[in-house]
């Protein structure tokens, strides 16, 4: 059995307890509001712990001795997740959507650019990849959107929502805080589906890169699906366990 097949499998199982009433569905939707806001931080280097990251999006408190811009990333990462759920019934999305799902996360951090198509070229450390310079934005922009929309129907949920990821960080449209946004459009499109998030912990971020980088370096797409495959396998067994649900 694939990895695309296992989550298949779990999706079906949790499918049957569908729709989820209210206060499960907040449950879950506070659950991984913090634990994809920590993970999806953490990665970039941000060195809030899930118990300090639960206190400022919960309690709306700061940490002592924390850095403002690790403050400014998560409560901006909150506001992104709140807008990924608000939409996800659409089925679609847009260049819009990415736009402001950059904006809700980055404009406390810096206002200018926050929504912006970068203005300038880039350099990422650790990667050698050329991204490309800004006057193919829009270009670029507008056909992964037509990618999008021809493109999703033809292909394994999980397997579309890897790719969208692979496709827009290797644009990386913005000046930064293009990392947190590919993660967030990934699990938007996980949700239109019906298929739970995919959560990448820190832990595996050698993995996580190395996986984005084949793609960027040699075109291997598997490598980095399957892996985000494994991320939501994972997910739909917690959510199984947490609901009590059995999977045959």
């Amino acid at each position: 059995m694939t990895i695309f097949e296992k989550t298949d499998k779990y999706k079906a199982a949790i499918d049957k307890l569908r729709p989820f009433e209210e206060p499960i569905l907040k449950q879950l939707r506070d659950y991984y509001r913090i634990g994809l806001t920590w993970s999806s931080n953490a990665l970039e280097g941000n060195t809030l712990t899930e118990m300090e990251t639960k206190v400022i999006l919960e309690d709306g408190l700061t940490i002592g001795g924390k850095p403002l811009r690790e403050i400014y990333e998560t409560v901006g990462h909150g506001k992104a997740y709140d807008y990924i759920f608000s939409i996800f019934k659409n089925a679609l999305i847009t260049a819009e959507n990415i736009k402001t799902i950059h904006k809700l996360f980055y404009q406390a951090i810096d206002e200018k650019n926050a929504g912006v198509w970068r203005g300038e070229n880039i350099i990422v450390s650790g990667t050698n990849y050329v991204f490309p310079p800004p006057k193919q934005l829009d270009n670029l922009i507008h056909e992964l959107i037509l990618w999008i929309d021809s493109s999703r129907a033809e292909l394994h949920p999980v397997r579309f929502a890897a790719l969208l990821h692979l496709k827009f960080v290797t644009i990386h449209p913005f000046i930064d805080g293009n990392g947190r946004v590919a993660r967030l459009l990934m699990n938007l499109a996980l949700i239109q589906d019906g298929y739970m998030l995919a959560v990448v912990p820190p832990i595996l971020r050698t993995d996580y890169l190395s996986a984005i980088q084949a793609y960027q370096n040699r075109g291997i797409e598997n490598t980095f699906c399957e892996f985000i495959a494994e991320r939501v396998y994972e997910c739909q067994k917690e959510i199984a366990r947490l609901l009590h649900v059995s999977v045959p």
